[in-house]
């Protein structure tokens, strides 16, 4: 057997791994049934979008004290959660609640930062229910460059609604569920982003934010 044969055999074998057993599992982490496949507020925020993966944590804390956390995201604010040095310039993410920013509402602009770009409007509060539900819009051609939603859409554009779901627990604790609704045009493109590229690039980032803000909201409610 060549090399070739050798290398395309070890690919098509991981790519159904990947198939079978590791995208399955990255794409409801820590969620349960219902909510990754149950309802989820949203979706008339992204027409002709489709259901992304759900990831779920348990907090220690009543919804309350987590949505603070929430509307002060944002790199010009308390950050992502993530990993700074990716999404953040380097700069840490808040470990505690600042007042400072936690006015927000629809229609506000969220910055992110992005190598070579710097800190960019990437998302607008498109639904702020307090304690219960964030949604963040985001509306781009190919190229990052943010559409104007109240236009026609046109042939190529990526748009999706990130949100995050607060449901209290009867004993003071909260579910936080990420999840929401994309689209990317043309479908092939969304075939291929969704099905290859998502987990890839969502699960590393998403995962440390749900660890992060556990650990951090546990702490202070703690203290």
């Amino acid at each position: 057997m060549t090399v070739g044969r050798k290398i395309a055999g070890a690919a098509a074998a991981a790519a159904v791994v990947y198939a079978a057993w590791v995208r399955p599992r990255l794409m409801r982490w820590g969620a349960t049934d219902e909510e990754a496949a149950g309802p989820y507020p949203g979706a008339e925020l992204v027409p002709g979008g489709v259901r992304s993966g759900a990831m779920a944590v348990t907090i220690g804390a009543p919804p309350d004290q987590v949505w603070p956390w929430l509307v002060q995201m944002g790199s010009d604010r308390g950050g992502w959660y993530s990993w700074d040095r990716l999404d953040n310039a380097g700069r840490p993410s808040a470990r505690e609640v600042h007042p400072e920013w936690q006015d927000l509402a629809v229609g506000d602009q969220l910055k992110f930062w992005a190598p070579g770009r710097g800190l960019t409007d990437a998302y607008q509060v498109a639904a702020l229910e307090p304690n219960r539900f964030l949604g963040l819009h985001g509306y781009s051609d190919l190229l990052g460059r943010t559409l104007d939603p109240k236009q026609p859409r046109p042939s190529a554009y990526m748009e999706g609604l990130w949100g995050f779901l607060l449901n209290e627990l009867p004993d003071g604790r909260t579910r936080l569920v990420i999840s929401g609704y994309q689209a990317f045009r043309p479908r092939w493109l969304e075939r291929f982003v969704v099905y290859w590229l998502y987990i890839p690039v969502v699960w590393p980032m998403q995962a440390r934010m749900l660890a992060v803000l556990k650990r951090n909201i546990e702490r202070a409610a703690g203290a």
